[in-house]
């Protein structure tokens, strides 16, 4: 096996270096603290590997993103959203009668408990969906003890908890959507798939190029290594925590504007733009200048160093979307002739900030009349079979240990206690 050597103190110490399936090579410092009494530093974990996994592959640099060595291109074009929730929790393509097993498991899960129900009944319309989709997704497991325990689990519950979520996480965000509206909500229809039903749910035509656009988008979101959200359920995880307040960590770290809320951050930049004026040329002007505070949101990835692999699809599903609904909306225009002057722009060419997932996937669901509040909580329901398999694979992962990282602390000294009348 390869090795390292670090000198600390004049010390030479030697630690493995493990060597992944593509290639990619770690320094493994587990043991480095207890024989050099020294840690790491490392903010916001951007050069640890924290976990070994067999889920997703992301190269940045080359614009690769595999699910269990599939490429994306690849999934989007002949998959769908239950088949690579199937692959990414199991490691296999499935075969046709595992396939419509699990797709029938989904389909039939749609209800929730009354309780359930009522909570989300009780929240105001003006509150957050995500939330909702949070508060909902661990009160789950006020209903379901007996899978609380996740020692407890075997083969046969673990298939009927990703089912399970997968089919009610549709009834929930779509109650409180509904709710939200004034209307009522609507029951899931077992004849319809998945895509299709939510867009029932929603109160919407099952159109089947529509329900293929949002399908495709949904299998974009499915996984993406391990990101801030999918790091969170692990965490969480990591202390045998019951699956729904995994799920719900997942939710929560989506929420930020950092992360999952990006596309809606897309539609608020869209909005600014057209208060100024709607001229997209001199937002893009305004971006160049580093002085203007002014920042053009969905162009580029903080891991994609070239392009996002996902993007050049979901404009091919953007498209399909704008063309078959017709839809006359300013916004959508500002966003077009922002794609088309940025894409000619030598400023953003020579830097690679080409528009991202982000940008395409709020303008998808504009077009389909989501709110922007709900833009995340679509992307949650994408998320949710990605951070099920990294839930699942820490699990049943022998070397698992509860995560519990270390600090530089760089607070007061000893101090002894002043008594309140000598302060």
């Amino acid at each position: 096996m390869a090795s390292a050597k670090i000198v600390i103190d004049g010390k030479t110490y030697e630690v493995p270096i493990i060597e992944g399936t593509e290639g990619e090579r770690a320094i493994d410092i587990s043991k480095l603290r207890a024989e050099s009494k020294v840690i790491t530093y490392d903010n916001g974990f951007g050069n640890t590997g924290s976990c070994q996994s067999a889920v997703t592959f992301l190269n940045g640099e080359k614009g690769i993103l595999h699910y269990r060595g599939y490429p994306i291109e690849q999934l989007a074009e002949k998959s769908t959203f239950v088949e690579c929730s199937y692959l990414l929790n199991y490691g296999e393509l499935p075969k046709k009668s595992e396939l419509r097993k699990f797709d029938k498991a989904i389909r039939s899960s749609g209800k929730i408990p009354k309780g359930i129900k009522d909570i989300i009944d009780s929240f105001p319309k003006k509150a957050h969906p995500m939330a909702v989709c949070s508060s909902s997704m661990v009160a789950l497991s006020g209903f379901y003890p007996e899978l609380n325990d996740v020692l407890e689990l075997d083969d046969k519950k673990k298939m009927s908890i990703i089912t399970q979520l997968m089919g009610q996480i549709l009834t929930m965000s779509t109650r409180f959507y509904r709710n939200s509206q004034g209307k009522a909500p609507r029951n899931p229809k077992e004849d319809l798939d998945y895509c299709s039903n939510f867009l029932y749910m929603m109160g919407m035509k099952p159109d089947p190029e529509l329900a293929k656009a949002l399908d495709t988008l949904l299998i974009l979101h499915a996984d993406h290594e391990q990101n801030c959200s999918a790091s969170t359920a692990r965490v969480i995880g990591s202390a045998h925590a019951n699956v729904f307040a995994s799920i719900s960590g997942g939710i929560d770290a989506l929420w930020g504007p950092l992360h999952g809320g990006a596309n809606q951050a897309v539609l608020e930049m869209l909005e600014q733009i057209q208060k100024d004026g709607g001229d997209s040329k001199k937002a893009l002007q305004r971006a160049k200048n580093k002085e203007d505070s002014f920042r053009l949101m969905g162009f580029g990835h903080r891991v994609y160093k070239n392009f996002d692999p996902r993007a050049k699809i979901i404009k091919k599903a953007c498209d399909t979307v704008l063309s078959k609904l017709g839809v006359k909306d300013p916004l959508l225009d500002i966003a077009r002739a922002l794609e088309e002057e940025a894409l000619k722009d030598p400023y953003f060419v020579e830097r690679k900030l080409y528009p991202n997932v982000d940008f395409y996937s709020g303008i998808i669901y504009r077009a389909l009349g989501i709110p922007t509040n709900m833009f995340t909580v679509m992307f949650a329901i994408g998320r949710l079979p990605g951070w099920l398999s990294q839930w699942k694979e820490m699990l049943e992962f022998k070397g698992t240990k509860i995560v519990r990282p270390r600090q530089i602390y760089v607070g007061e000294n000893h101090r002894d206690y002043l008594d309140i009348k000598k302060r």
